[in-house]
């Protein structure tokens, strides 16, 4: 998790009589500061935004772009939605927009790759390696606004593995919100588990459940005798000894991994456990296959299941061009 940070970009930060230019900076506040406007014709600084440049020899990252946007509006002005996610390090979509929320609607400062929004009064802000930002529980509510159902989850399933947040007390506190995006939010948080290891493993749990069959078991831990952990699944069915997995690159490239799933395995084929593998073609490109193979699996251990919704179709269409018809 990012470390609060006492040095903050304030919006009126910058330091006329020696402007840093390996950051963010305001070009008014660079020419007040003694450089030429001649300066910024050439190629020795790079524009982020308008009226708002970088030395041309860094590489600007998002972190770079949020403190840029900021740059540009008022005191009291904080990134928020996807920008707050992002400055969180929570697993989001790719997107190019800086988001900005004000209190006031004529704060807004309109750009290209800028989204300004207008946010409720006395909302709090945490400072997030070095920038304001939405809290949590308000940025959950902003995030409503731009992500479908699956990705909310998603960030609410990491909120609690990377900010310690736990889901009960996510929906505790959105109980006693009431903006606009905020049943969308709460609907989201009905889904929301503690101990979900990836954002993978948060995408399979969802097309199961949005599917209709029963909620699997979230890292069931197998102890021995003298209760050490022997063994862990992230998702499972112990009544049926099915667990249901995926199944990264990690698992193909790393020595040590490779060596513990083939203990796995040993004790797996002992103890008379089924595991369903499910790689990234299986979520992405054939959610309907990964679908059968699990109701298949769960169905030869006695299982008297099926699929019996179609409410995961919008949010894992597949690929149409193979899709079965």
């Amino acid at each position: 998790m990012p470390v609060e940070d006492d040095g903050t970009i304030g919006n009126d930060s910058v330091n006329v009589s020696a402007v840093d230019t390996s950051r963010p900076f305001r070009r008014a506040d660079a020419v007040e500061a003694g450089l030429s406007p001649r300066d910024f014709r050439g190629s020795r600084f790079r524009r982020l935004f308008r009226g708002v440049y970088i030395d041309a020899t860094r590489r600007p990252d998002r972190h770079d772009r949020i403190a840029a946007g900021l740059l540009l509006h008022p005191e009291g002005a904080r990134a928020s939605h996807l920008s707050a996610a992002s400055l969180y390090g929570l697993p989001v979509p790719d997107h190019s927009d800086v988001h900005i929320s004000v209190v006031d609607p004529k704060d807004r400062r309109w750009q290209p790759g800028l989204k300004p929004h207008v946010s409720p009064p006395g909302q709090g802000i945490r400072q997030v390696d070095g920038l304001p930002a939405s809290e949590p529980i308000r940025m959950f509510v902003e995030l409503a606004s731009v992500l479908n159902l699956v990705d909310l989850v998603v960030v609410g399933d990491a909120m609690s593995r990377i900010l310690g947040l736990r889901a009960g007390e996510l929906r505790a506190s959105l109980i006693k919100i009431r903006d606009y995006w905020s049943p969308a939010a709460r609907a989201a948080a009905v889904f929301v588990r503690d101990e979900v290891d990836s954002p993978m493993e948060s995408r399979l749990r969802m097309l199961l459940v949005l599917a209709g069959l029963p909620e699997p078991v979230i890292n069931l831990k197998l102890r021995n005798g003298s209760g050490e952990v022997i063994l862990r699944f992230e998702l499972s069915y112990p009544a049926y000894k099915v667990a249901v997995e995926y199944e990264g690159r990690q698992h193909a490239e790393s020595p040590q991994q490779w060596e513990r799933d083939i203990d796995r395995r040993e004790f797996l084929d002992r103890d008379g456990w089924r595991i369903v593998l499910v790689t990234a073609r299986g979520i992405y490109n054939e959610p309907w296959r990964t679908l059968d193979r699990v109701v298949s699996t769960l169905r030869e251990r006695g299982a008297n299941l099926a699929v019996v919704s179609n409410d995961w179709r919008p949010f894992f269409p597949g690929r149409p061009s193979i899709r079965p018809a």
